[in-house]
C-alpha cells in the first residue's frame, strides 16, 4: 500500500472522527514523590509539572517546539512520571484531533496478545494454524504448522515478502524461508495476528481490545480498516495513556492489565536476527538493527541520540510512541512525515532526540 494513499484516507477519517470535547489540565504541581501519576479514567483532567521543576533545561523547550512545528507535527506530549510537562498542537490540530497510529499501533496488538495468553485463550508458542485454521496460506500443511504465533509478532514467519506487503489472501502468503531463519518487516503476517486473537477468543478482536485494554485505562479511539490493514486512530492523550501503562510495566495505577513476565518478554530482544525488535516493539541500545523494507543489518543502536533503554512504537509518517524508564518519560509525536516517510524508524527519530536530549540533559 502506498503511503500517499494512506495519507489521503487518513485525512478523511481524521476529519470525520475528530470530536469537540476539550481536554482539561489542572494546575501545575510540584514533585512530591517518585510514584507514577495516573490521570483519572472518568475525567479529562491531567496534572502538569513545569520542566524547571523536573530539573530540565527549559531554554531548550522552544527550539524543540519550533522543530516540531516545522516538521509537520500535529500533536506532541511529554510526560514525566505520568504528569504533563508539555502538551502542544500544531498545524491545525488540537487536543481532540484523532490521528492514525499506523505501525505504532502494532504495540497495541502485541499487548493484547499477551492478555489473551494470560487468560488462557492462546499460547504464542503454538502453531498459528491452531487459531487461524488450515489453509490460511499457500504453504504445505507441514510448512504452515511450523509457523507459531510468536513468529507473527517477531517478523520471523519466513513467508515471502516479495509480494504485496499487506495482502493476507492465501495466494499472497507463500514460502520463502523456514520460520526463525530470517527477519523481515512483513506487514501481512502481523495483520493476521488480530485474526489469530479473534480465532482464539471466538469473538471479534475490537470488542476484546476495547474491554481488556482501551476502556480499562481511559483511552478513546477505534480500529479502522484500510484495505488489508487495520490502523488505530485516537487523540494524542490516548496514546499517552497507553505509554503510561507501559512505563509501569502493564499495570494501570494498581490494576494489572498485563502480567509483567510477558511485558518484559515483549519489550526485550525476541530473536537473534534483529536485536532491536521485541514483540512488535522497537528497542534501542542494541548492537545492531534491521530496518523495514530491507534485509540488511546495521551495526550500532537504532536511535543514537536516545537513551539506551528506550522502547518504541514507530509508525509510518513518523508516528512516535517513546518510553524511557530510566528517565520516567513517555513522549508522543503524531502528524505528517517529518523525514523521508519510512514505515517505522526513520532519520527523524535521531533529529527529534537531539532536541529532546537538549531539554532533559
Amino acid at each position: 500500500m502506498k503511503l500517499m494513499r494512506i495519507n489521503y484516507f487518513a485525512f478523511i477519517i481524521i476529519a470525520l472522527f475528530s470530536c469537540s470535547t476539550n481536554e482539561n489540565i489542572i494546575p501545575e504541581v510540584p514533585i512530591s514523590d517518585n510514584s507514577i501519576y495516573f490521570p483519572p479514567l472518568d475525567s479529562n483532567t491531567w496534572e502538569t509539572i513545569p520542566a524547571a521543576t523536573v530539573g530540565w533545561n527549559n531554554e531548550a523547550m522552544q527550539p524543540l517546539l519550533e522543530f516540531l512545528d516545522n516538521s509537520n507535527t500535529k500533536s506532541f506530549i511529554i510526560l514525566h512520571n505520568g504528569k504533563i510537562v508539555n502538551e502542544s498542537y500544531f498545524n491545525g490540530a488540537n487536543a481532540s484531533t484523532n490521528n492514525p497510529w499506523f505501525s505504532a499501533g502494532k504495540t497495541l496488538t502485541a499487548f493484547i496478545t499477551g492478555v489473551a495468553q494470560e487468560e488462557g485463550f492462546l499460547d504464542i508458542d503454538e502453531s498459528s494454524s491452531t487459531y487461524l485454521g488450515s489453509h490460511w496460506s499457500s504453504l504445505t500443511t507441514e510448512q504452515e504448522n511450523a509457523i507459531t504465533v510468536k513468529n507473527h509478532i517477531t517478523m520471523t514467519t519466513g513467508l515471502d515478502y516479495n509480494v504485496d506487503f499487506a495482502c493476507t489472501d492465501p495466494e499472497c502468503l507463500t514460502f520463502l524461508n523456514s520460520p526463525n531463519a530470517f527477519w523481515y518487516y512483513h506487514n501481512a503476517p502481523y495483520t493476521l495476528t488480530q485474526s489469530i486473537i479473534s480465532g482464539a477468543i471466538n469473538s471479534d478482536f475490537e470488542s476484546y481490545f476495547n474491554t481488556k485494554l482501551r476502556d480499562k485505562i481511559g483511552m478513546q479511539g477505534t480500529w479502522i480498516p484500510f484495505g488489508y490493514n487495520k490502523f488505530y486512530f485516537s487523540n494524542a492523550r490516548s496514546m499517552a495513556r497507553f505509554g503510561l501503562l507501559c512505563l509501569n510495566n502493564g499495570t494501570w495505577d494498581t490494576t494489572e492489565i498485563l502480567n509483567e513476565v510477558y511485558f518484559n518478554e515483549m519489550t526485550s530482544t525476541s530473536q537473534n536476527l534483529n536485536p532491536a525488535y521485541g514483540y512488535l516493539w522497537w528497542l534501542n541500545g542494541k548492537s545492531s538493527y534491521i530496518l523495514p523494507s530491507s534485509p540488511t543489518s546495521f551495526n550500532g543502536k537504532l536511535i543514537p541520540n536516545a537513551p539506551d533503554d528506550l522502547i518504541a512504537g514507530l509508525g509510518a509518517n513518523d508516528q512516535k510512541l517513546y518510553i524511557v524508564p530510566s528517565e520516567k518519560l513517555v513522549i508522543i509525536r503524531m502528524g505528517g512525515n517529518g523525514d523521508e516517510g519510512q514505515l517505522g524508524p526513520s532519520g527523524y527519530d535521531n533529529l527529534l532526540w537531539e532536541k529532546i536530549s537538549a531539554l532533559i540533559d
